[in-house]
């Protein structure tokens, strides 16, 4: 690749953005998103998701026109690729992206795919839907890399420049040169997978691997909650050994843990094998919040409270620390089962603001109102110096005080 490339980044999100102010050093980049509000906002060098400060340059150009995607010769495609209701994987977005893109392919052309799918979408899915659209042949006329994004929202630590980029292409030409764009903006390096379809399965893998090992957490917590051991001292005791592996119990939302399994198992048993592990580690995972919602409700009742009509506390909303990422969260779970036993929530997240229209509050230190059972959800720095004295203040009478996330000394209860 030289510096005459132009690279058209589609969908501007989590992964978009970092990508395209990256390569904005070295290259012409078209950012696209077909959301105007968020194109405009990026113009004015403001990125309302909160995850990264930059500053507009002359090689960067934010756009929802797809006219303007006529100019480049590589195309990274970026954008979401959830699950369906049923758990089923929903290309439409990947797949709406790879028609547009299709339009402007030019003889000589790469189109990268970033998001997230299972092995043999960019190959068996993308490149027939970019055939039709060019009228030009794979490998022939225009070629495909897949490099799977790997940033941690709200981590400066696990940011685009900070983590090994695991690079492919279609041909061992074309993987050469993928990996020498990505070199050009990963400072950790880069890793050649041998064909797009290991680099695809390696995405799907390495979030596979984090559920059913937090999968076996949250079983041995509802196991020791029944025997009255608390479950972070036994793994604080059990991490004493070398080779102990330091997973935690909690709440499995986001876009990768809690969604990349189903394309792995869709896949899997579309080629005729059914797994066990991942979908007992996915419904071990998904009844979490049913387990967290019993236990509140137990807590309260010892504690001679009236479950109907009480007033609960959540701090915290987005699937993650620190970030404003609400994708998949399963705190929205908690908050329906609550509700369906008729208890009133009130939830306090700093990076969601609070409207008429939804149950987030202000700062609940800074109101008078008393809750009937306090729940922290999420480890956002700005919940680390709540003291006890704290949850004592906003308590109605007994203090039924529930941490999901095991970040203090002092609770009733830990997950």
């Amino acid at each position: 690749m030289t510096k005459e490339n132009k690279i058209a980044i589609i969908g501007l999100g989590y992964v978009g953005l970092p990508l395209a102010i990256a390569f904005s050093k070295y290259y012409k980049v078209i950012g696209f998103d077909i959301d105007s509000n968020r194109v405009q906002e990026l113009n004015n060098a403001v990125d309302s998701n909160g995850d990264i400060s930059f500053q507009i340059n002359n090689n960067i150009k934010f756009t929802d026109q797809e006219k303007d995607l006529v100019l480049p010769n590589v195309y990274i495609i970026t954008v979401p690729t959830p699950v369906t209701a049923n758990n089923i994987p929903d290309l439409s977005l990947v797949e709406n992206a790879t028609n547009m893109v299709a339009n402007y392919l030019r003889k000589g052309d790469l189109v990268i795919y970033e998001s997230t799918v299972y092995p043999g979408v960019t190959e068996e899915i993308c490149v027939p839907i970019l055939e039709k659209g060019s009228g030009m042949k794979y490998n022939v006329d225009f070629y495909c890399g897949y490099s799977p994004e790997r940033i941690s929202p709200g981590s400066g630590k696990y940011n685009l420049q900070n983590v090994v980029k695991i690079t492919s292409g279609s041909n061992d030409d074309i993987a050469h040169e993928v990996d020498q764009l990505y070199k050009k903006v990963i400072t950790a390096g880069t890793y050649k997978a041998p064909s797009i379809k290991v680099a695809e399965a390696a995405k799907v893998v390495e979030n596979t691997q984090r559920d059913v090992n937090i999968a076996l957490m949250n079983e041995l917590a509802m196991m020791f909650d029944k025997m009255h051991i608390e479950t972070t001292e036994v793994l604080k005791a059990a991490k004493t050994k070398w080779n102990f592996l330091d997973f935690r119990p909690g709440l499995v939302g986001g876009h990768c843990i809690g969604v990349d399994p189903y394309y792995l198992l869709h896949k899997s048993e579309e080629s005729g094998y059914k797994p066990t592990l991942l979908y007992s580690s996915r419904e071990i995972n998904n009844s979490v919040a049913s387990f967290i919602v019993k236990k509140t409700i137990e807590l309260m009742l010892e504690a001679g409270k009236i479950i109907k009509g009480s007033s609960i506390l959540l701090l915290g909303y987005t699937f993650k620390e620190n970030c404003a990422d609400t994708r998949n969260t399963k705190v929205k779970d908690i908050i329906t089962r609550l509700e369906s036993v008729s208890c009133n929530v009130s939830v306090y997240d700093p990076y969601i603001n609070a409207t008429n229209d939804n149950k987030f509050i202000l700062d609940p230190l800074d109101s008078d109102k008393k809750y009937d059972a306090i729940i922290a959800a999420v480890a956002h720095d700005e919940f680390l110096t709540y003291s006890i004295d704290d949850f004592c203040s906003l308590s109605k009478g007994k203090l039924v005080f529930l941490d999901l996330k095991g970040i203090y000394a002092e609770s009733t209860w830990k997950l």
